[in-house]
């Protein structure tokens, strides 16, 4: 069940990078180079293996749940500065 969940995580990671990738046949609105793919990449693929190492090492329903919402709020942080800098430290994408 574990070697599926990691399984299930790099399918969703792919899948979503998909998205732009597609997208960039279509449209020139969403204009990606390699480096935000691998970034984007490794964030998501990141945040679904420190899930997946709560589930192993949590128990707790609530305590899993509570990681989860850190985990997501972490992500979306990071996600928006690299996006547009919200924070405005040097890592930010303008």
């Amino acid at each position: 069940m574990k070697n599926k969940r990691l399984i299930l995580i790099l399918a969703i990671v792919v899948t979503i990078l998909l998205i732009p990738l597609i997208a960039m046949q279509f449209t020139d609105e969403v204009n990606w180079n390699l480096l935000d793919f691998v970034v984007a990449g490794a964030l998501l693929l990141g945040a679904g293996l420190m899930y997946e190492f709560v589930i192993r090492k949590i128990n707790t329903s609530t305590y899993r749940i509570a990681a989860f919402i850190v985990l997501l709020v972490v992500f979306l942080l990071v996600w928006a500065e690299l996006a547009v800098g919200i924070f405005g430290t040097a890592l930010a994408g303008q």
